[in-house]
């Protein structure tokens, strides 16, 4: 398999290296660029992250969880990459010294490429561009104040010149050089799917922050692998007459972009989904292929309406979202079929999207609830409820959307459809939250979603003292 990137300015021509090989592993072993660290090797602790130039722009992602096949036709910089070729360090550099933003500094690197990476984009949104980062001594106050000095500082050329690597050839050269067996790398959807229905026990290989720690965690040896990244069809978001067809291949952080403009509380959401580093290679495809009983994408997609659309070589088969789970890691999807698509019908924005966890940022959810409450003069014309964390799979509340269809939008609704909560969930008691919490913060979460349409405040981060 042949990959070319460029590395800190210079080309790289790979053809024969193991494809699940991190580009954290081949940085500090092959290269000897030891300023990329290994933390928790997981992709939570921002050590490891590295900026990332490909034709839609620079990503700041985690070198612990990416694959090297990943960064065909895309542009790497390191912490070593990022002073200009005389010396002069990047103003973030420059900044982290000014305002004292180091102290044992193993999380420095990581902390100035994500800097350097916002700094690139214009993003001046320092808490969520570095909340995938995280410090155990220097304390992040000095980390914002020196992200907020650089920020009006110029950009360096030569992090703007990375966007001339790409070409037509690059991108389009196909696997070549000496494929290893078991490896694929196909580009079209056609390719994709015929090898995927020859190939059923296949590993595909999206943005890796799930597969990723089988490696580096499990240990695992993946024999036979697909890896999604070249294949463009799967990367396209289409608005058609009456809906959103989001590929398979498309990362969180562009659909978060999307959903911000139609259905903010998703987005809100989604802001606390993973780190920036997560959400720039993680995959909805992914997610929802992943079966996880608390992913955080299925819920809201399925209170919207969601279509998934799966192929078995020429053959699209559709349903929706909440069929396709059937059990706890099991789902409606044959051996070789792929997951090419989801679509969200459009509709007014009445989606609320609520993550309870104990961290705020980048944690796993105790309980997620989506609630697509539809009311006129008073009253529940349709309700679509989705949860993830309350069963086996994300399930939908259908017997308390039925309790309070066609009845008053108040208190009074909520508290008669009290029971109808148990029929619909028997959750498990775990690490996270015990089963009476999580059915008492279900029902909560219904009587938020009733608050907030009377104009109640109750946003943890918009209440003050």
């Amino acid at each position: 398999m042949k990959i070319t990137f460029l590395l800190n300015g210079e080309s790289v021509d790979l053809d024969d290296v193991t494809p699940t090989v991190t580009l954290l592993d081949w940085l500090r072993e092959t290269r000897g660029l030891t300023g990329t660290k290994e933390g928790c090797n997981e992709g939570d602790c921002g050590a490891c992250t590295v900026m990332v130039q490909d034709a839609q722009g620079a990503k700041a992602l985690n070198a612990c969880i990416l694959f090297l096949p990943q960064l065909h036709g895309k542009a790497v910089r390191t912490v070593e990459g990022l002073a200009t070729p005389d010396g002069t360090l990047h103003p973030v550099q420059e900044a982290m010294i000014a305002h004292h933003g180091a102290q044992c500094g193993f999380c420095t690197p990581g902390f100035i490429c994500s800097m350097a990476t916002a700094h690139l984009n214009g993003d001046t949104g320092h808490d969520d561009a570095l909340a995938g980062n995280l410090c155990r001594c220097t304390g992040y106050a000095p980390i914002i104040r020196a992200a907020e000095a650089a920020a009006s500082e110029p950009v360096p050329e030569h992090l703007i010149r990375d966007r001339d690597f790409f070409s037509s050839e690059i991108l389009t050269e196909g696997p070549g050089g000496s494929q290893p067996p078991g490896v694929h790398a196909p580009e079209t959807l056609e390719d994709l799917a015929e090898l995927a229905a020859r190939l059923p026990e296949a590993t595909l290989i999206a943005g890796a922050t799930d597969v990723g720690l089988w490696v580096t965690k499990q240990l695992r040896d993946l024999d036979t692998v697909i890896f999604l990244n070249r294949c463009s069809a799967l990367q396209q978001i289409e608005e058609t007459g009456d809906g959103y067809r989001i590929g398979a291949g498309v990362t969180m952080d562009r659909v978060h972009a999307l959903m911000k403009t139609q259905f903010p509380s998703y987005a809100e959401m989604i802001r606390r989904y993973g780190s920036t580093q997560v959400r720039g290679a993680a995959t909805i495809g992914g997610n929802i292929a992943n079966g996880s009983p608390i992913g955080d994408n299925p819920p809201a997609l399925i209170a919207l309406g969601a279509t998934l659309h799966l192929r078995y070589r020429d053959t699209v088969r559709e349903m929706p979202l909440e069929a396709f789970y059937i059990d706890y890691g099991k789902q409606d999807r044959h051996p070789g079929e792929i997951v090419e698509a989801v679509t969200i019908p459009k509709q007014p924005d009445r989606l609320k999207v609520y993550k309870l966890s104990k961290r705020f940022d980048q944690d796993i959810s105790a309980v997620c609830g989506a609630f697509n409450i539809h009311v006129e003069n008073g009253t529940v014309t349709s309700a679509r409820i989705a949860f993830g964390g309350m069963a086996g799979t994300p399930k939908r509340a259908s017997t308390v959307e039925a309790a309070i269809t066609g009845k008053p939008w108040t208190d009074d609704t909520l508290a008669a459809a009290w029971d109808a909560w148990e029929e619909d969930f028997v959750p498990l008691s775990d690490m996270r939250a015990s089963a009476d919490y999580r059915l008492t913060c279900a029902r909560n979460m219904l009587s938020r979603c009733l608050l907030e349409d009377f104009g109640a405040r109750a946003n943890v981060l918009e209440v003050r003292a």
